[in-house]
């Protein structure tokens, strides 16, 4: 699993009536886009995660797509 800043977390629900969360990543903690993440949900809550493989990354349209990348280096790309 490899994700970078922007990039959102979704969780499915691992048992019956248990809702999906989707989290969105503020912060890339491993090399190379890999795990583990901070993330920050809706509520305005932040965790560190290393999702299972009950988790998939919805990476932002048209984003910088290099594993890892900071917002600072997307912001900077997208506004050239």
């Amino acid at each position: 699993m490899r994700a970078s800043v922007g990039d959102r977390l979704l969780m499915h629900g691992r048992v019956v009536g248990q809702h999906d969360r989707v989290a969105d990543i503020v912060e890339v903690m491993g090399s190379g886009g890999e795990p583990p993440y901070r993330v920050r949900f809706e509520d305005g809550r932040e965790a560190v995660m290393s999702p299972g493989p009950d988790s998939v990354v919805q990476h932002e349209a048209g984003s910088d797509r290099r594993p890892g990348a900071t917002l600072r280096e997307r912001l900077t790309r997208r506004s050239r």
